[in-house]
């Protein structure tokens, strides 16, 4: 009889992700998994919806930490945070089934700049039947979190462009984000001019883009309050060298 263990070999693997649709691995969904709070009024809450399409029940736990901005756009510090209130911060979700999470901010209403956290949703291990060995996925999803002060605006400019050259080997689109307001601001919520001269001067690429397809191509582009962001972005440029200009202009809405 060949032997098998008694204890379940377990693999996780962290997920984070800036869609602004549902993020589907195998058969868990998590929607959103990016949200805009307030310090104050109906906007300080928002509900998550997560949807098991396993054909065994999972057993999910919910936990909360503080953010820091990067070049890449934020990541998690480790940090727990008592400034967001989640509930159920543990749920157990049918085959089939989903489940609805309230993310609440109940931090310090007066905030000087608007923060970010990350909001994990994690799933936990299921008991193995004894003298059964198995292999459990499990899988941990981010819902990025930014809190904001009601009537505050970003400031997001374009203070400098340049080409760089991607792990391909390709010519790209470097750009240097400013945001010198008390709030985050994101690139997606206006439109991004692009243009490339050559070494004569000569204009040899023009891109303009909307929202949507900032989203689509570069993301959101998030920029946190007083943060100086140098993105790389996918755009490729027809030539290295000469110069690069970028405009970006806001919405008004």
């Amino acid at each position: 009889m060949p032997f098998r263990p008694k204890t379940a070999i377990y693999a996780a693997l962290a997920v984070a992700t800036s869609a602004s649709l549902a993020t589907a691995l195998y058969a868990m969904t998590v929607s959103p998994v990016v949200i805009d709070l307030q310090t104050s009024g109906q906007r300080m809450s928002q509900v998550v919806t997560i949807e098991n399409k396993y054909a065994k029940p999972v057993i999910l736990e919910v936990l909360t930490q503080e953010a820091e901005y990067t070049d890449e756009g934020v990541r998690g510090t480790g940090k727990p945070t008592d400034d967001l209130l989640v509930f159920p911060p543990q749920a157990q979700i049918a085959p089939g089934g989903t489940q609805a999470v309230r993310i609440q901010y109940v931090g310090d209403p007066d905030l000087a700049k608007s923060r970010h956290y990350f909001v994990t949703v994690a799933q936990l291990p299921v008991k193995i039947p004894e003298g059964e060995s198995a292999l459990q996925l499990l899988y941990n999803f981010q819902i990025v979190t930014g809190v904001s002060m009601a009537g505050k605006r970003p400031n997001i400019i374009v203070s400098n462009a340049e080409s760089y050259v991607g792990g391909d080997g390709k010519p790209r689109v470097l750009l240097v984000l400013n945001n010198n307001a008390d709030t985050y601001g994101y690139l997606s919520n206006g439109s991004l001019r692009i243009v490339q001269k050559d070494g004569s001067g000569k204009e040899i690429f023009k891109k303009i883009m909307t929202g949507d397809q900032i989203s689509q191509e570069i993301g959101f582009g998030l920029v946190g309050a007083g943060q100086v962001r140098k993105m790389q972005t996918g755009i490729v440029l027809p030539a290295s060298g000469g110069s690069v200009e970028a405009y970006f202009t806001p919405s008004t809405r």
